[in-house]
């Protein structure tokens, strides 16, 4: 096989799993840190509507789960890229990037968390995971 295919499906791998992670951990999220009484956060217009009743407590696990979905992503493609390795664990960043900005235009959150998330979550731990990702 060729790399640039090699390539091509490490980051596409990288993606879908740091995907899965993600979901994974805002799936049980709600299971350790029940949302607020009378949060509805069964759809989007529901979170919209009582996410002023939300504490900082409760953006603990859509961080965790953001920086650990682009973690375990950018640690992926770099592992099983063939060439320029650093460089796909940090397309992997950027794409989750992406979604995050995309999730806080949709999602109103507060700002100290708008901050601390698009800062913190996606370029710093895809660069992490592509660092670990190179050592032997």
């Amino acid at each position: 096989m060729r790399p640039i295919v090699k390539d091509i499906l490490a980051v596409l791998a990288g993606f879908i799993i740091g995907s899965l992670v993600n979901m994974g951990i805002i799936m049980i999220s709600g299971n350790i840190i029940p949302p607020p009484n009378g949060a509805d956060v069964t759809t989007m217009e529901g979170l919209k509507a009582s996410i002023h009743l939300f504490e900082p407590k409760h953006f603990i696990f859509p961080f965790l789960a953001h920086a650990l979905g682009t973690f375990t992503g950018a640690f992926l493609a770099a592992k099983f890229a063939v060439t320029h390795k650093m460089r796909f664990a940090m397309i992997i960043g950027v794409l989750f990037l992406i979604g995050g900005i995309a999730n806080i235009l949709m999602l109103p959150s507060p700002t100290w968390y708008t901050i601390l998330d698009l800062v913190g979550a996606y370029i710093p731990m895809a660069y992490l995971g592509g660092i670990l990702a190179l050592k032997k």
